[in-house]
């Protein structure tokens, strides 16, 4: 018995790059290829006759000529040079390949080194390198781990030649994860590739001989048969049914045939029917059953998946595997308001929807991705209520209830008591913000979703409370933000916590109010100066140490030296004078002049700027002795005197 593969011959994109250059080739008007077009030689040599001139180089090809860039895509390089001398262009890239050279465009941009899985020297590895700043091709592991040795310390992104071999794929990319720290890995292989070696996998572990029919040259059909050879001893790899071996076909014989995604459909059928001729068997499928398998019609309400193939001025176009072509209307692709189609959707993106319309006259199919969407949101939002995921929404309406949040295109109440705002106070803060809410009822009948912000950020404020508590300590700095003030300190929340700071904590200097130093709203450094567990009252300090207008008087002056001080206050026995900010010295009534005087104010008056000298300092009181008398009579003032006691009540702190 002998088994067609289903995912055997062209894939989209080489059928794609055969169509365009057909319509646009002729013998009497001819066009020229930049390398050839697919990797076969029979589908060459039939495009040659209708028109398709193979260039292997850019100088052959002559000013103003019609160019059609091959499925494999081509380098930069090459591109700029047709455009300089005024070519056409018709680009045939495969998407897929197009989605890999943004991809890599984009990594390489970013300053990472680009490790590319593939053949090098293959034209689609070229021109994928040819956009990278710094790239890195490797074919086999042992190459992949002496250029990790390399790169392992360097930021890595991940990309794989289409056809390249999926489980060696996972393998690589298993190495890089266990080398590299956070690459980015991008899965690029072409899913018809991936189908086809899978499902060649399975039939080879199963069948008593294999054929796999491709051209030498091509990457992907050599693959496919290293990938059989593996798994099947008796594996041909042969071009056409010149080649086949008929000694292993035998009537008893279980087989397969398989075929590159460059192989023609012609090709193909002229094998197997070689093959079912030879052992005479009714049971295998034809190659018409088989290939009208593929051409099945789709039908309203089915989920679809599909490859973006083009973006026109109103839709998408999406190739679904069957005889008609898919489109989505843009107004189908999502309910956001502010979804830009340029920015979520490319050519060579996979992309699923629902089917809406079947026209089978005009061969076309419309479909909806925002249905097939909204289906999967409803259950989401559904599950988020048993599992208390979070989730975010934009806020986008408001009633006197409560505001409308926008999650997942579907329209969620919160009522006002779930907002977390004071009651009586205006939404208005809230709309066109981005929250975080809990799901908290979903009722699919009457499309009504109940959310919560007050909910998770309650719970969020618990989490972090018990989080604090575990592992504060006094010493502790906290970055927090200033919630409210009283007349002896400001509140400050440390994550979820509220602490006090006094108002002596606040500055070196006198205070008169928090609102002098903080505003409410403000994130200030704050560190723990004391604790109480049971009655959860955190004290915390704010001024800073390297700040201690003390600490600065004492590594700044000595006693003898001489200070420019300003008058600030006066008292019966002397006057008070500022030697830096937040440090006063006492000038005692005695000190002030080189004679008897009642008062201070009759020599000096308040803001005076005069020199003092330091006679006394003590560190404890932290008080300073100043006297002027010692600068006009230095002979007469002792070199030291004790610092002067004076009433505390009426003495400024040196603070």
């Amino acid at each position: 018995m002998i088994i067609l593969a289903k995912h055997a011959g062209y894939c989209f994109g080489v059928r794609r790059a055969i169509q365009m250059a057909m319509e646009n080739a002729s013998p009497e008007r001819p066009i020229y290829a930049a390398g050839p077009l697919i990797h076969n030689r029979h589908v060459i040599a039939e495009l040659a006759e209708h028109g398709v001139v193979t260039a292997e180089r850019p100088e052959e090809i002559p000013a103003g000529a019609t160019v059609i860039i091959r499925a494999h895509g081509v380098t930069p390089d090459v591109l700029r040079s047709l455009l300089e001398k005024n070519c056409v262009i018709l680009d045939a890239t495969c998407p897929y390949v197009a989605k890999i050279h943004r991809i890599v465009t984009n990594e390489s941009g970013e300053g990472r080194t680009v490790l590319i899985f593939g053949k090098r020297g293959h034209p689609e590895v070229d021109g994928i390198a040819a956009r990278c700043s710094e790239a890195v091709v490797v074919e086999n592991e042992d190459e992949l781990r002496e250029n990790l040795q390399k790169i392992a310390d360097r930021p890595v992104s991940v990309v794989c030649q289409t056809t390249f071999q999926k489980e060696n794929c996972v393998k690589f990319v298993n190495i890089v994860k266990n080398t590299c720290k956070l690459p980015r890995i991008f899965d690029t292989i072409c899913k018809a590739t991936e189908l086809r070696q899978s499902e060649a996998q399975f039939l080879a572990e199963r069948s008593d001989f294999a054929v796999v029919i491709g051209d030498p040259s091509s990457s992907n059909s050599r693959n496919l048969y290293a990938l059989c050879r593996e798994r099947c001893v008796q594996t041909q790899f042969i071009q056409d049914v010149s080649e086949l071996d008929r000694s292993v076909l035998k009537e008893s014989a279980q087989g397969f045939v398989t075929a590159g995604a460059s192989t023609p459909d012609r090709i193909i059928k002229e094998v197997y029917w070689t093959m079912t001729d030879e052992i005479k068997t009714n049971s295998a499928e034809s190659f018409e059953e088989l290939l009208e398998q593929s051409l099945k019609t789709l039908h309203t309400g089915e989920k679809v998946t599909g490859v973006v193939t083009a973006i026109n001025a109103t839709d998408i176009t999406v190739d679904l595997g069957v005889k008609q072509a898919g489109y989505i209307d843009f107004d189908q692709l999502s309910d956001d308001p502010n979804f830009v189609v340029a920015d979520n959707i490319h050519v060579g993106d996979e992309i699923e929807a629902t089917v809406i319309r079947v026209n089978d006259v005009e061969g076309w199919i419309s479909l909806s991705k925002k249905r097939l969407d909204a289906v999967k949101n409803w259950e989401v939002l559904e599950a988020a209520v048993e599992s208390k995921e979070p989730m975010e929404g934009v806020i986008i309406d408001q009633n006197k209830g409560g505001v409308v949040a926008l999650v997942k295109g579907i329209r969620v109440f919160i009522p006002a008591s779930q907002t977390g705002l004071p009651r009586e106070a205006s939404f208005d803060p809230l709309m066109k913000t981005t929250q975080k809410l809990r799901i908290m009822e979903v009722n699919t009948q009457r499309k009504r979703v109940v959310g919560s912000i007050k909910a998770l950020a309650n719970e969020a404020r618990k989490e972090a409370q018990a989080k604090i508590w575990e592992t504060i300590e006094v010493g502790k700095k906290y970055h927090g933000v200033v919630k409210s003030f009283t007349t002896y300190g400001a509140f400050v929340d440390i994550g979820g916590v509220d602490g006090m700071v006094h108002i002596s904590e606040l500055a070196w200097n006198r205070v008169k109010h928090p609102s002098d130093v903080l505003e409410i709203g403000q994130e200030v450094e704050v560190y723990v100066i004391a604790l109480d567990p049971e009655k959860r009252k955190i004290s915390l300090g704010y001024r800073k140490a390297e700040d201690n207008p003390w600490t600065k008087f004492i590594n700044t002056y000595h006693v003898g030296d001489v200070a420019s001080v300003k008058i600030v206050k006066f008292m019966p026995f002397g006057a008070f004078a500022e030697v830096l900010p937040g440090v006063d010295g006492l000038i005692h009534i005695s000190q002030i002049a080189d004679r008897r005087i009642g008062k201070p104010e009759e020599v000096l008056q308040i803001g005076q700027q005069v020199d003092a000298k330091i006679i006394g300092i003590d560190e404890e009181k932290q008080k300073i002795s100043l006297s002027i008398r010692a600068l006009l009579e230095p002979q007469a003032a002792p070199a030291e005197e004790p610092v002067e006691e004076e009433p505390e009540e009426e003495t400024p702190s040196a603070e």
